[in-house]
């Protein structure tokens, strides 16, 4: 079986992921990057540099990268804001079932029935390797971005689910699409802007995904040794 990993900026901080062997391939949506381990393949949403914003990814061209490679399954590893106040940064979550008023398909010239749907049929064996509590079931509300949401609009959503995000509903259609099973794991970097009693900053967003760091590095070890296969690391010294 071959399994795809999508991930956000996380992944490529990490010097495990940028060991793995170096891919590329041109799809009927674009060209896109990513790196191979063994049976695992994965790639970076917002582009090799990171620095693709949520709202213009091409989240086309990235699951269409992994249809064409013959991909089983994917795991969407996802930065997410909590709507919750129990549900507090650093937290490692699972969702089910998502929210997203702006559906994306292949096909934009006739109606095909597809059901949305989160499998997550590969989410027990991840979260018994990885060794830290997975809260699954989750509702993840996607919003477009590229900004934060305002504290009026968190008012609203915190109803409809658990976190907030702004790419995996998409990636989670496209995929249901093309019939790719979908894996959620998602860590949550934030409290949602209004949550607390304080504001949501740069800065502090980009202190605790820092602090995440370790389990995201953590994961894609699991992921490595569970879907690699024969996989080997890159010596970047040669």
């Amino acid at each position: 079986m071959t399994v795809g990993l999508v991930s956000g900026t996380s992944v490529s901080r990490s010097a495990f992921f940028r060991s793995w062997e170096e891919i590329s391939r041109q799809t009927a949506h674009g060209e896109v990057h990513g790196r191979r381990y063994g049976d695992l393949v994965a790639l970076n949403r917002h582009g090799p540099g990171g620095t693709v914003p949520p709202h213009a990814v091409n989240h086309r061209a990235n699951i269409r990268f992994f249809a064409d490679l013959g991909v089983d399954e994917i795991i969407s590893l996802s930065s997410v804001g909590s709507l919750r106040e129990d549900l507090a940064p650093g937290a490692i979550v699972s969702c089910g079932d998502y929210v997203s008023f702006r559906p994306m398909t292949f096909q934009q010239q006739e109606m095909r029935p597809v059901t949305p749907r989160v499998d997550n049929a590969m989410i027990p064996e991840i979260t018994r390797a990885c060794g830290f509590a997975v809260e699954t079931g989750c509702v993840y509300v996607q919003m477009p971005g590229p900004r934060f949401e305002t504290r009026a609009e968190i008012r609203v959503i915190r109803h409809w689910g658990d976190v907030v995000g702004m790419t995996m509903a998409n990636e989670a259609d496209l995929c249901a699409e093309v019939g790719i099973g979908f894996n959620s794991v998602a860590v949550v970097d934030n409290f949602a802007h209004g949550i607390l009693d304080r504001p949501v900053t740069a800065e502090i967003f980009r202190r605790q995904v820092g602090e995440n760091q370790s389990r995201v590095d953590r994961l894609l070890e699991v992921f490595a040794r569970l879907f690699g296969g024969n996989g080997r690391v890159r010596d970047e010294k040669t």
